[in-house]
């Protein structure tokens, strides 16, 4: 069905306009930006400077920013977009990595959580090209394995700021562990939903040729 046209005045205006979904300059955006950057800061203070605090810093600043993030690109108008959609999982990704992966290097967390964590993730991206045969760039990332991501990233600074000597750190230490240990409960069946997801889109959808 044909549409009426648009006054002039607005039509010169929508063309001029990006729509929100195509934006690239966005609030979202440049903390996910941020956080990437400060990725290898974190691991300049833990290894270079031996700065643990500054690098607990760095972590909360880095979580905080990924809950902000989401709420502004939700809840703010034109705020939202594609590069934000691929680029905050993706900064989630390498902190998820990246993080434990230098703490178990630290000696700050066992080395079997790493391998469980990225066994989990090595599990689900094998199953992309099964998703993308189907014509699906991936699948939407939940709400339960944000959750879980957010635990987990709550966990890791609570943990390193439990490291020093006092009796206040072996709070803040079982804290964290407590986090840790619930993030991973959750990301381990967050991951089982996603299979589970991946079973459904290749007996419902047929493949692209």
């Amino acid at each position: 069905m044909d549409h009426a046209p648009a006054p002039e005045g607005r039509s010169a205006a929508s063309r001029a306009a990006p729509s929100s979904s195509d934006r690239v300059v966005t609030v979202p955006n440049a903390l996910s930006v941020l956080r990437l950057v400060l990725v290898p800061v974190f691991l300049w203070l833990l290894f270079g400077a031996h700065a643990n605090g500054w690098a607990v810093a760095v972590l909360m600043f880095s979580g905080f920013s990924d809950w902000a993030d989401g709420k502004i690109a939700r809840l703010v108008a034109n705020q939202s977009s594609r590069l934000g959609a691929l680029l905050d999982p993706l900064v989630d990704r390498i902190y998820m990595v990246t993080v434990p992966v230098a703490l178990a290097f630290a000696g700050v967390v066992p080395w079997w959580l790493v391998v469980t964590l990225l066994g989990r993730d090595a599990v689900l991206a094998a199953t992309l090209p099964l998703v993308r045969s189907r014509g699906l760039a991936a699948l939407p990332v939940t709400y339960l394995g944000k959750a879980a991501t957010f635990a987990l990233m709550s966990g890791f600074p609570l943990v390193l700021l439990g490291q020093w000597d006092a009796l206040w750190s072996r709070v803040i230490l079982a804290c964290g562990w407590a986090f840790l240990i619930w993030g991973l409960a959750l990301y381990l069946w967050s991951g089982v939903l996603y299979l589970i997801q991946v079973v459904l889109v290749m007996r419902r959808m047929p493949r692209v040729r």
